[in-house]
């Protein structure tokens, strides 16, 4: 055994130990991540806006300029794309939150039922309103 090989297995050991205590902080801190309740409400009622179809209720919680960038028509291309994966139902994993230009950015994976893509959800929210919705 070389002179100095057991201190090369302890330090080997200890960043071992380190990157694995490191691994179970990180990931226990991610699955306790959740998304203020109001907000999560707010985006299961968007999407149900969607399989309803029900425009007045995807905007409802939208600013000014959110309610008058979701046309009838692009309502309508939306919500024919997702209602029927909706409808067929989705689990939905919160992300995590961003701070950007001034709103709170909300992210989530959507899965759905179908069995299809999984879909990247994030929600832009500033003063209490909704400023923006994207599905990726």
């Amino acid at each position: 055994m070389k002179p100095n090989a057991h201190l090369a297995s302890a330090s080997a050991f200890h960043r071992l130990a380190c990157c694995v205590v490191l691994f179970l902080a990180v990931t226990t801190q991610a699955a306790w991540a959740q998304a203020p309740a109001d907000i999560e409400a707010t985006v299961k009622r968007m999407l149900a806006a969607t399989e309803t179809r029900s425009r007045d209720a995807f905007v409802a919680q939208g600013d000014a300029v959110f309610q008058a960038d979701i046309t009838p028509a692009k309502f309508n291309e939306l919500s024919a794309r997702f209602a029927p994966r909706v409808k067929q139902g989705y689990t939905m994993t919160f992300a995590t939150q961003l701070r950007q230009e001034g709103y709170a950015v909300y992210a989530w994976k959507l899965e759905f039922k179908d069995g299809g893509d999984d879909v990247l959800l994030t929600l832009a929210v500033k003063g209490g309103k909704v400023g923006g919705l994207t599905l990726q």
